[in-house]
């Protein structure tokens, strides 16, 4: 096992960041009156995933780093919750979005595995 010296070396930071250029290349196909709406709030949580990731690796304590994981997921569940909203309006299709919520889900797996392995025994 790679020893971890940077949140860079996490895998579920390298998940969440595939997944936010994922949400970016999606979005880019979408209508353009929605730039300001949905695409930029659904960029604006993929983005937020990754970053509270690191942001928390960055804490000193272990409860400051849980409580951004916790943000993560958080930001992980408004990026689903925008996605089946873009398809449930017909922005996007069932096919598009459907690896999108399997990755979400796989980051969101991580993310609990990672929280309960910073909890105290």
């Amino acid at each position: 096992m790679a020893k971890i010296e940077s949140y860079r070396d996490l895998v579920v930071w390298q998940q969440a960041m595939d997944l936010a250029v994922s949400i970016y290349e999606t979005t880019k196909a979408w209508p353009k009156e929605e730039l300001y709406g949905l695409t930029a709030q659904l960029r604006r949580a993929a983005t937020s995933v990754p970053a509270n990731i690191a942001e928390g690796y960055g804490r000193e304590s272990r409860a400051s780093y849980q409580q951004f994981l916790r943000i993560a997921q958080g930001s992980l569940k408004e990026l689903e919750t925008h996605l089946l909203i873009a398809r449930r309006v017909g922005i996007t299709s069932h096919e598009a979005t459907e690896p999108l919520m399997t990755r979400s889900e796989s980051v969101g797996t991580l993310l609990r595995l990672l929280i309960r392995k910073l909890s105290p025994e």
